[in-house]
């Protein structure tokens, strides 16, 4: 029963974030005003790689599921995803520019 508990609730926390910051990174590309709101699906690439590197550093360590496989992502593999958010994150703005 737990591990259900907890697949729900990383399901709930995915979802309202990637609608958070998914809105908030449209609003974003809507007022630069240079049509990047179109390429809105590679930002949503960014943010779940964010959301997946809080859910399995912070996030996983306070639900119900206590496993013994629970660890940190390797330092190498977090700066990885984070920088890989970033580039995507800041690839809309530029890809609009040049079409």
């Amino acid at each position: 029963m737990r591990i259900i508990l907890e697949i729900l609730r990383a399901m709930f926390i995915m979802i309202i974030l990637l609608a958070i910051f998914g809105s908030l990174l449209k609003d974003l590309y809507l007022s630069i005003g240079n049509g990047a709101e179109k390429y809105i699906s590679i930002s949503y690439i960014a943010i779940f790689f964010i959301i997946f590197v809080l859910y399995r550093n912070k996030f996983q360590f306070s639900g119900w599921y206590e496993g013994k496989d629970q660890e940190k992502l390797p330092k190498k593999v977090t700066q990885l995803l984070m920088i890989s958010s970033v580039i995507l994150i800041l690839l809309p703005p530029i890809i609009a520019h040049f079409k």
